[in-house]
Parts: structure tokens; C-alpha cells; sequence
């Protein structure tokens, strides 16, 4: 049997078992089948009641599951990042398909008589497709909103009292770098701590987890913005604030990230770093 990497422990030991928002999908999912059993939509309540829920969760826990792989799919290409709208399309598009075969191969299975045509196929496909945009569009909507910038003060400037201690100006507000607009909503405000190359995909690393996502290493370097960091191996680049710990030998070096995830510094890129007082 093949090893696992050590990170690759590390990690499944440090994440969630399921995250949030697949957590919260299956919820919803389960309760709007509830609902479609109990109310017998789309002629349903010629089923009893136990086949009736039976219809709707293998339907409603379907299209969950294609809803969050088609979402991971499209965010983790990033292609639409900044058009919202237009990544909600592609993401309605890219559920309606293989739902319509969902819903046609559960009502097959369900009801005696059911026959699939060519024209039944179409119609099935542009209702499954509109639910679909509609339901795409409210989760849009309801999103949260990303962090606000703190906002100048307006407040007129206090008259200095004696004795009165200097009040410490407030940190000007962290702007993220473009990449983070790639990630999944729940690390896009996270500290990058390390981009890792994995075949054709990119592990970004977060101070909040990490996520996979389709882009080439040094295309994402350039989308950091500056972050202060550097390219310790071919295959990683590190941010200097999330070095934690770091092990040397024989020309090469290890060093700890935040959640215990070791990075590779080759020989190549000893020299550098060391001259830049990386192991310091």
C-alpha cells in the first residue's frame, strides 16, 4: 500500500471532517426533501409516503453533491473570480446537466410508465436549470460580504488633555493579494503561508486550511502582490512570517508552517535564503 506524505497526515489530522459549507448544504438539501414530501410537489403524492421521500432525497442530496464539486470545480479554475455573475452561470450550467439525468433516472425508477423522449429530456433539462440559476443566485446573494476596510474618521480631533496618554493609531487594513481571490470563500481573507505544486494543481496553503486549485506556481508568485516570500524548491514558495521553525543539513533546510507542514529548501535555493537571513 502507498504511503501518504507526511504533511498529507498532518493536515487530515488538523481538518475538519466535513467542511461548513458541504455541511450546510446537505442540510439544506435534507430539509427542502422535507418539504417536497410532505407538500407532494410535481405530482409526487401519488407515491406513498415513504417512497415519496425516498424520491426526493436521492434528487435533493444529488444535486447537493453536484452543486458543491460543480462550485469547487469553477472557483478552483478561478477563470471568473472577478465576474460573480457570470461564475454563477457557468456553475447553474455545469449542475443542470448532470442533474437532468438524476432527476429523469429517479422518476424512471419511481413511476411505472415513465418513458424518456427527446422533448421530455429538453423540458426537464430547462426546469432543472432554471430552480438551479434561481437557487445559484441566492446563495450569491446571501453571501457573506468580505471584510470592510476600516473607514476614515469623520470625528472631529480631540483637544489634548494633560496628561492624557497618546491614543496608538489604528493598523491601516491588510489588502490581500489577488490569488486569494481563488480560493474558496471560507480562505479567501486567510494569511498565505505556502504555495505547493502538486501535478498539475496548486496546494494553496492558509493560516484557515488549504485548498487545490488550477494554476501554475509561478503564475500564482505574481499574483501574491509582494508578499514578502520566497521560492525555497521548484515546487514551493514560502512566506517568510510562517517560517516557525527550520531544520538544516548537508546543504539543505526544512522549514515548519503555522500547522505543522514541513517545506523543502533544495540546494539551489540554500545559498539565497541563507544570504537573506532566513535561517537566522
Amino acid at each position: 500500500m502507498r504511503e501518504l506524505p507526511g504533511n498529507a497526515i498532518r493536515e487530515a489530522r488538523t481538518a475538519p471532517a466535513v467542511p461548513d459549507h458541504a455541511r450546510r448544504g446537505v442540510v439544506i438539501a435534507t430539509v427542502a426533501a422535507l418539504v417536497m414530501t410532505l407538500t407532494g410537489a410535481f405530482d409526487t403524492d401519488m407515491l406513498g409516503v415513504a417512497a415519496r421521500l425516498g424520491y426526493w432525497l436521492i434528487i435533493m442530496e444529488a444535486g447537493a453533491l453536484i452543486g458543491m464539486g460543480a462550485t469547487t470545480a469553477i472557483r478552483g479554475w478561478g477563470g471568473l473570480a472577478a465576474h460573480p455573475w457570470r461564475e454563477g452561470a457557468a456553475i447553474s450550467l455545469l449542475i443542470a446537466a448532470p442533474l437532468t439525468l438524476v432527476v429523469l433516472g429517479t422518476t424512471i425508477a419511481f413511476f411505472a410508465g415513465s418513458r424518456a423522449t427527446p422533448a421530455g429530456i429538453a423540458f426537464l433539462f430547462a426546469m432543472v436549470l432554471a430552480v438551479t440559476a434561481v437557487i445559484t443566485a441566492i446563495n450569491y446573494a446571501t453571501r457573506p460580504a468580505p471584510p470592510v476596510a476600516a473607514r476614515e474618521s469623520t470625528a472631529a480631533t480631540p483637544v489634548p488633555m494633560p496628561n492624557a496618554a497618546e491614543p496608538e493609531p489604528e493598523p491601516a487594513a491588510r489588502s490581500l493579494p489577488r490569488l486569494t481571490e481563488r480560493l474558496p470563500p471560507h480562505l479567501r481573507y486567510a494569511e498565505v503561508h505556502a504555495l505547493e505544486a502538486e501535478d498539475h494543481y496548486l496546494r494553496v496553503h492558509t493560516a484557515a486550511g488549504s485548498a487545490l486549485i488550477l494554476l501554475r506556481i509561478g503564475d500564482a508568485v505574481a499574483e501574491l502582490d509582494g508578499v514578502d516570500g520566497a521560492r525555497t524548491h521548484r515546487s514551493w514558495w514560502v512566506a517568510r512570517q510562517a517560517v516557525r521553525a527550520v531544520a538544516r543539513k548537508s546543504g539543505r533546510a526544512e522549514l515548519t508552517l503555522p500547522c505543522g507542514t514541513i517545506a523543502p529548501v533544495s540546494r539551489s535555493a540554500y545559498p539565497q535564503l541563507r544570504d537573506a537571513g532566513w535561517f537566522d
